[in-house]
């Protein structure tokens, strides 16, 4: 493998609308190049502490790095928080792909040539808003729908959901907002006669014996948060869900979500993939990770249509369908540097 020669970072704001930002990773080596994101949460100022990571430990550890495959710079990605360190690991694999003329989807070990796409709806305390949004996105071709849930919203819009639509696969995300309280337990376990896919984060992400407790009351899937495969071993050994949500930014990139949709598999759980960030390339991403042969719920890999365009072709659902790129190498997608660096609020480049 080529040296990595260069790292550049890139803060970046879409140019319109609610101005959703992301941290861009570039990656070079010889005469290829990779690109990570991560998404900046809604409401922050600036990356934080992320853009420190990437910076001064991530990057520098990089330059020069002798590598064979992308899981040999698991102890860059480590000098940082996971959201950082999924920018980072992405780069490294579409950098590697791309520099051996291999399509992503494949260097992971994918075997689907399609995504089936679901979709999530926000909170909104008025019950016709939400079957609205619902209409539209089946309508849309998606098959799944997340719905959040929080104690005093739940019963009702998840009965709703299921009565206009009796076979969509439904899965209600609580946000970490339940207690193993009579009223809340009871709330829980009517929810599994609405058949829904999987109950989401029902509790703090810690309590795992919580979710192994609520696992054994329901028969619906309980997917508790994931941060790190030490979660995972935790949650397969004490039977604390049936379900994962594979989330890039979440698990720190491809190679520690790749490894946890392996134990995942193996245990029997369902997963289900979303990718972060608004330019399209932390979609791409999740589109390779959700063609893993375990990945057996519709996932959330697609931008949103008729936003700016960064990535060529967009990563965007027909019908409810998004394919996986098997002739180009890496992410598949062509990337829009020039823009990218035009809307750029801050830059890092090493080696300075």
């Amino acid at each position: 493998m080529p040296v990595i020669q260069g790292c550049d970072a890139f803060h970046v704001a879409m140019p319109r609308g609610r101005r959703p930002e992301s941290v861009l990773v570039r990656l070079t080596g010889g005469d290829a190049v990779g690109w990570g994101e991560m998404a900046v949460p809604a409401g922050a100022a600036h990356p934080g502490a992320a853009w420190a990571d990437i910076e001064k430990r991530m990057g520098p550890a990089l330059i020069g790095l002798d590598w064979e495959r992308p899981e040999d710079v698991s102890a860059a990605a480590d000098l940082g928080a996971n959201e950082a360190a999924a920018a980072v690991d992405t780069a490294c694999w579409d950098l590697w792909c791309r520099t051996r003329g291999l399509p992503l989807a494949h260097a992971l070990g994918g075997t689907r040539t399609s995504i089936v796409t679901g979709a999530r709806i926000s909170p909104e305390p008025v019950l016709d808003t939400v079957t609205a949004r619902v209409n539209r996105a089946v309508g849309a071709g998606h098959t799944r729908v997340t719905l959040d849930i929080r104690p005093g919203w739940d019963i009702e819009p998840v009965r709703a959901i299921r009565q206009a639509y009796p076979a969509l696969a439904l899965i209600a995300d609580a946000g970490h907002a339940y207690t193993e309280s009579p009223e809340h337990l009871a709330v829980l376990e009517a929810l599994g006669g609405y058949g829904l896919a999987a109950i989401e984060r029902p509790f703090p992400a810690g309590d795992l014996a919580a979710h192994a407790r609520l696992q054994r009351r329901v028969g619906t899937a309980v997917a508790p948060a994931v941060g790190d495969l030490e979660t995972l071993d935790a949650a397969l050994s004490l039977n604390a869900g049936r379900a994962l949500h594979l989330r890039l930014d979440r698990l720190g990139g491809l190679t520690a979500a790749r490894s946890a949709h392996d134990l995942a598999y193996a245990a029997g759980w369902d997963v289900w993939c979303s990718g972060c960030g608004a330019f399209g390339i932390g979609q791409a991403a999740a589109v390779a990770l959700a063609s893993l042969p375990g990945c057996t719920l519709p996932s959330d890999v697609s931008d949103p249509a008729g936003g700016p365009v960064f990535v060529t072709p967009p990563v965007r659902s027909s019908g409810g369908v998004v394919g996986v790129p098997l002739t180009q190498p890496g992410l598949g997608h062509e990337i829009d540097e020039a823009r990218i660096e035009r809307l750029a609020i801050r830059r890092m480049r090493l080696p300075a």
